[in-house]
């Protein structure tokens, strides 16, 4: 991953993702950005690296691991491993709607951890004033046959709230 490809993501740039190791690149770079209180939205296509752009967050944050997709538990908590805020990770994608989201009362530590939720779109905004959604994307526009594997991927960032305006 080139250099400036989170500054551009940033501004609302698309910025293509040649490998899984370029994903996790930029959870890395992302993850040493992030701080308690942040809330990121994963969206995208199924496989489209929501659970590796994660683990590079972890990684950025310096947290427990392995991280791994909590699909059948929904929520895991990695705790730091030095001074910073915990990393609790969600997976949305099985629950049905906002009331069972907030059955997991995710708000209570929210100000002291850095929130990740797979799936959140339309579920997981309400949960803070500010938030990071980035959106994966495993097809180019225009482009109508599947990508598989290690090959490109597009990501692009979208920041809601005072905490992201005008962030680079």
């Amino acid at each position: 991953m080139s250099t400036g490809m989170l500054a551009t993501a940033l501004r609302g740039g698309v910025v293509e993702l040649a490998t899984a190791a370029d994903t996790h690149a930029l959870g890395v770079e992302l993850g040493r950005g992030l701080g308690a209180g942040d809330l990121v939205l994963l969206t995208g296509d199924l496989a489209a690296g929501k659970t590796t752009l994660t683990q590079g967050i972890g990684a950025g944050l310096g947290v427990r691991g392995p991280i791994t997709s909590p699909t059948f538990v929904i929520a895991r908590v990695h705790p730091s491993l030095g001074s910073g805020p915990d990393l609790v990770h969600v997976d949305a994608y099985r629950l049905g709607g906002v009331g069972e989201l907030d059955d997991l009362d995710l708000d209570a530590d929210l100000e002291a951890v850095v929130t990740v939720v797979e799936w959140g779109h339309g579920m997981a905004e309400a949960l803070a004033e500010d938030w990071l959604e980035i959106v994966l994307t495993r097809r180019e526009e225009g482009r109508t046959d599947t990508i598989e594997g290690d090959e490109p991927r597009w990501a692009r960032v979208l920041g809601h709230g005072p905490r992201w305006a005008g962030e680079d």
